[in-house]
């Protein structure tokens, strides 16, 4: 026996409770009738206990279990001759035999659970798992058959598979086998002949110097001649095609180029074959970083605004390159070639969202610089609240309590036409969540969504509740037509009595309106009553010409955007500019705040500053100048791994005219620019990577140095998905981290030297990052490298005691001997049936009063059981003595006086009838429910005889009738009654007569007691 789950066997103790209960409390029954009902309940709660505990009975078996293991991992690619092997080794065994299917490649996952059913199909079976066929684990399905096989008792493993794991190691896993005495039989499988060509390798040296040449190395592996083209993309840009001609075997060839741009470089080729029957091993990857002199990248705003940031840059010998904001790449291995960024006055709303991101990302990730210069369309103008770059920039874009802005109107009205499902919907409502934002609690504003009518989404209401807002715009769905004009009219009649200094209206849609009642009246309104209006147009299909010409009207802006995901920033923008104090006019000198090593630069004094744009610096940023009423001028910091700078003024000579014509500008200007080049030291990490299943097994070497220092990683992939990782030290000058990766190809990773701080927590060093990178191949599950896997499979026979099948001989996976096991029976199904029908029997034993003892006798009787102990003699039957003849003759005289003969006589001879049975009077007494015993025939007759006497008396129909009736009967009876007493006892004395007479009366009021409860 054993117990699943032997906390339940507790319950043995208020089970011994709960039959000692039944024991005192049961008062109803009696006897063996008591006996048996407890003892079947006692049962019954028992088996109840039993089920809870999972008892269940063992028994012993012989049979052969057989685990089939099928590599189905793309080496292979058999699944067909796979399941007609595992069909015929299955159609071989005993009826008793048992079978398991347990498919594998990356992952193990079983196709059939053990057990003696046969398969659907004698000749072949369809495997019904999935597996990830790039990578191969046969350690995986070993564990997973063996788990199998303990839970049977044991039993065998047949390993389908060509021995070429390339992740986990079944070797190792075979060890543990051996110990648990399961065998593994291999049987060999040869990989499918296949016309196939794999691009091996491709060799780059990972360190170049702008202008070195090098030379590209390609391994390819052939499995047939012919001719193929090799093309090969640098940054993803075609570099080159070239024709070459193939050899079965191994081909290496070699391709010249030049390093002619500095930065991090990704290669790429790619070879396409005659006839190639697989794809996926036909890409190489690799990666070269290119050092040369710093580079800087200058995004303008106005085209030619430039000047004098390039002047100061060539000046100092520094190269440059200068882009409108739409060319920024969306590649972020691209930001690499460059040492620093500069956006000069640049609005967010012409960067997209992954450059703004890959910006923030080059910036703390990479230890890439970023300088942001002033002007109308910067910092908090340009819309950079709440974006990647605000996060990066020393400054925070809105003005936190210091000083008083004009209250503020504004009702958004937005676009929610089915059209504006999806993306544009979610990037509307998070640009009108991001207003919010940036509003304060004085200001009022407003939200109404339209299709065909308005719907106010928020009511015009001051910002006391901000999250109330919020979550109320969150909820707007999309659907309906689009009607601009209601939408427009409601705004404003409700704006009109909005109690603000400022009020505007923010439209956005990217459709057209289905009526067009002239907006003329409307927008003369506005402009009437001081508000303001700026469109937003969505995509090519909305109508430019009316939302711009209404933007006119209304003395506000347009804007089009073909990029959704720059409607946040624009919404910023206009929230923004309807305060108008951002830029701050003054014409006074910068004061010096904390310059640290830029204070030499000025010690001769500074030109004046017209104006500004008004921002508010971090808590742990540098104000180097600030303003007399202490907003900062330039301010600088460390974010992440790199340094920013934000000079809030312009350099046009628009609001810094002096400045333009400083002479010392361009030496000052080239200072702040290489202040945020990377800093590195002169120990960079290199970095390598094996592919193992699921996780590539980074190695991280500090070049020239053998000391430990702890770090830090950040891994990008190619989409720009980022992974922190902590390597560890693994030898002297080397490190170790795991990296989980799914797909191949060239990764950046920064490294970052660790530094305690206060309170214990870790920061990285400032300056001791590094970018490098590591390649990621495809699987080698689909390299043509001729391993032999047939010796690994015979040494996992050889370790287990496992023998070597051949694919032509399937039969003999079930030739062994049988195993002899304990195995667990469950017998819940047949508990649950005996205690249904011992609870029937529990229910007919209590419920139903019937003669048990007689019932008894009469099965044993019938069964042949009756006699000696077992047939309990009863006492015969005795004539009707001559008393009883005369009782009956008496209760008939008297039934017939009163006029009730019918019912008297009726009740009399049931009562003779019954009292001249063997028992009788017990049988009476059990009949009407009562335990009266009557003492002999004799006093029976006499007890009758009174009793007929005064229940005829009790029935009289008058009183007079009934008084002389009952004097004349009684004086009748008692005359007969002496004449029977003198003759069966003639020595009775008149004393001991009355008493007969008392107890008669008792047994009759007993009886008749008994029988009206029946009647009832």
């Amino acid at each position: 026996m054993q117990a699943n789950s032997p906390w339940a066997l507790l319950l043995l103790i208020p089970w011994a409770v709960a039959v000692w209960w039944m024991i005192r409390g049961t008062l109803r029954l009696q006897g063996t009738r008591k006996k048996i009902a407890i003892a079947l309940r006692s049962f019954i709660l028992l088996l109840v206990i039993a089920i809870a505990a999972g008892v269940q009975p063992y028994w012993h078996v012989e049979q052969r279990n057989v685990i089939f293991v099928a590599d189905r991992s793309a080496s292979v690619n058999a699944d067909a001759s796979l399941g007609e092997w595992i069909a015929k080794a299955s159609a071989a065994k005993d009826e008793e035999d048992q079978s398991g299917i347990v498919s594998i490649g990356l992952d193990a996952a079983i196709d059939k659970v053990l057990s003696p059913d046969q398969l659907p199909s004698a000749e072949r079976y369809t495997f019904r798992s999935g597996v990830n066929e790039n990578f191969t684990d046969l350690s995986q399905a070993l564990r997973l058959a063996s788990g199998m096989l303990h839970e049977a008792g044991g039993g065998k493993i047949v390993l389908l598979s060509d021995g070429a794991e390339n992740a986990g190691s079944m070797l190792r896993q075979a060890e543990l086998l051996g110990h648990a005495g399961i065998k593994v039989d291999v049987v060999p499988v040869a990989a499918p002949q296949r016309v196939d060509a794999s691009l091996e390798a491709m060799d780059v040296p990972q360190t170049l110097r702008q202008g070195e040449k090098f030379t590209f190395e390609f391994t390819i592996n052939s499995t047939s001649s012919g001719t193929a083209k090799l093309r090969l993309y640098e940054d993803n840009r075609e570099l080159s095609t070239s024709e070459i001609v193939l050899e079965p075997g191994e081909n290496r060839f070699a391709l010249q180029s030049a390093a002619l741009e500095p930065g991090f470089h990704r290669f790429r080729a790619e070879l396409y074959a005659e006839g190639d029957e697989r794809e996926q091993n036909n890409t190489a990857y690799a990666f070269s970083r290119v050092s040369g002199p710093p580079a800087v990248l200058i995004v303008e705003g106005v085209p030619g605004s430039s000047g004098n940031v390039e002047a100061a840059l060539k000046a100092s010998l520094i190269r440059y390159e200068t882009i409108p904001p739409e060319r920024l790449s969306v590649q972020l291995a691209s930001y690499a070639a460059y040492d620093s960024i500069i956006l000069n006055n640049v609005p967010a709303t012409r960067i997209a969202a992954k450059p703004m991101e890959w910006l923030g990302k080059a910036v703390s990730d990479y230890g890439i610089g970023l300088v942001m210069l002033g002007g109308d369309n910067s910092f908090g103008l340009g819309g950079y609240f709440q974006t990647p770059i605000e996060k990066a920039l020393p400054v925070y874009m809105d003005l936190k309590g210091k000083r008083q802005l004009p209250s503020l109107g504004l009702i958004l009205v937005i676009d929610r036409s089915g059209s504006m499902a999806g993306g544009k919907l979610e990037l509307a409502k998070e640009a009108a969540m991001r207003t919010i934002e940036l509003m304060r609690p004085e200001d009022s504003v407003g939200v109404v969504a339209f299709d065909s009518t308005p719907w106010w989404i928020v009511e015009p209401t001051k910002l006391t509740d901000r999250e109330e807002v919020l979550g109320k715009i969150q909820g707007i769905q999309a659907e309906g037509g689009t009607e601009i004009f209601p939408a427009l009219d409601t705004a404003y009649n409700r704006l009109l009595e909005m109690d603000a200094q400022r009020k505007h209206i923010i439209l956005l849609t990217d459709g057209q309106s289905a009526s067009n009642p002239g907006y003329a009246a409307l927008t003369q309104g506005m402009v009437d009553n001081t508000m303001t209006m700026s469109t937003v147009a969505v995509g090519d299909g909305a109508d430019q010409v009316m939302l711009e010409q209404l933007a006119k009207q209304a003395k506000g802006r347009f804007y089009f955007t073909n990029d959704e995901s720059t409607l946040p920033a624009i919404f910023s923008r206009e929230t923004v500019l309807m305060s108008r104090t951002y830029v701050v006019e003054q014409n006074a000198p910068p004061l010096v705040g904390q310059a640290g090593s830029w204070s030499s630069m000025w010690q001769n004094g500074l030109p004046n500053l017209q104006a500004y744009i008004a921002t508010t610096a971090k808590e742990t940023a540098e104000v180097a100048l600030l303003s007399p009423q202490g907003d900062p001028i330039l301010a600088r910091w460390a974010y992440g791994s790199g340094r920013t700078v934000a000079w809030t003024s312009d350099l046009t000579g628009k609001w810094s005219r002096d400045w333009v014509q400083w002479a010392a500008l361009p030496n000052v200007l080239a200072e702040w620019i290489k202040w945020t080049f990377p800093q590195f030291e002169s120990t960079p990490y290199s970095a390598s990577a094996e592919l193992d299943g699921r996780e590539a097994m980074l190695r991280l070497r500090a070049e020239g140095s053998d000391t430990a220092a702890k770090l830090s990683a950040v891994v990008t992939d190619e989409t720009g998905k980022s992974t922190t990782l902590s390597p560890l030290p693994a030898a002297p000058g080397e490190y170790a981290a795991s990296l989980p990766v799914s797909e191949p190809g060239v990764y950046l990773m920064q490294v970052n030297e660790q530094t305690a701080a206060a309170g214990g927590a870790e920061t990285p060093n400032p300056g001791s990052g590094t970018t490098t990178g590591f390649v990621i191949p495809y699987s080698p599950e689909y390299r043509l490298t001729g391993e032999n896997g047939a010796e690994a499979l015979q040494q996992l026979a050889n370790a287990t005691g496992g023998r070597l099948l051949s694919l032509d001989a399937p039969q003999e996976a079930y030739r062994f001997d049988p195993v002899e096991s304990r195995q667990p029976y469950d017998w819940t199904r047949e508990l649950l049936l005996l205690i249904l029908v011992l609870w029937l029997l529990d229910i007919l034993l209590r419920r139903l009063s019937l003669p048990w003892q007689r019932i008894g006798r009469m099965l044993l009787a019938r069964l042949g059981l009756a006699g000696g102990r077992l047939q309990r003699k009863e006492p015969a039957a005795a004539a009707p003595s001559g008393a009883m003849s005369r009782l009956q003759q008496r209760k008939s005289r008297t039934a017939g006086f009163y006029g009730e003969r019918a019912a008297g006589t009726s009740d009399v001879a049931s009562t003779s009838r019954t009292s001249g049975q063997v028992q009788g009077s017990a049988s009476v007494g059990q009949l009407n429910g009562a335990s009266a015993d009557l003492n002999g025939v004799q006093q029976a007759s006499a007890n009758t005889s009174q009793t007929v006497s005064r229940s005829n008396r009790s029935q009289a129909p008058k009183p007079d009738d009934q008084g002389q009736a009952g004097k004349q009967q009684r004086e009748m009876l008692d005359s007969q009654h002496n004449a029977a007493g003198k003759s069966s006892q003639p020595s009775a004395s008149p004393a001991n007569q009355e008493a007969k007479r008392a107890e008669g009366q008792a047994t009759v009021n007993r009886l008749l007691a008994a029988k009206k409860r029946g009647n009832r």
